[in-house]
């Protein structure tokens, strides 16, 4: 499973690159702290909504959740669902 760190996201997210960041938390974890302009599906809900990631199948997407478990979870599911551009955020929302 492919990974970015949290320094090489914040480089690329500083130069204005389009990427698209999904939280795969839940609610409550989100508002605490949160990426700006990330898509919130939590991993449990993300079966019966894959559908709202089908315009991005193409683009690459980040996933992240607290420490990297949860995120590593929904990368397996969306690689088994066509998805081949995902990245990891290694050591989630701590190391960020």
């Amino acid at each position: 499973m492919d990974e970015i760190s949290t320094l090489e996201l914040k480089e690329r997210l500083a130069t204005g690159e389009d990427i698209i960041l999904l939280d795969v938390r839940q609610p409550e974890e989100h508002e605490e702290k949160n990426i700006a302009h990330s898509l919130l599906i939590p991993l449990n809900e993300l079966p019966d909504r894959l559908d709202e990631l089908e315009n991005y199948k193409g683009r690459e997407i980040i996933v992240y959740c607290r420490s990297g478990n949860r995120s590593g979870q929904a990368i397996q599911f969306l690689e088994a669902s066509g998805y081949t551009k995902l990245k990891n955020l290694k050591g989630g929302m701590l190391a960020w």
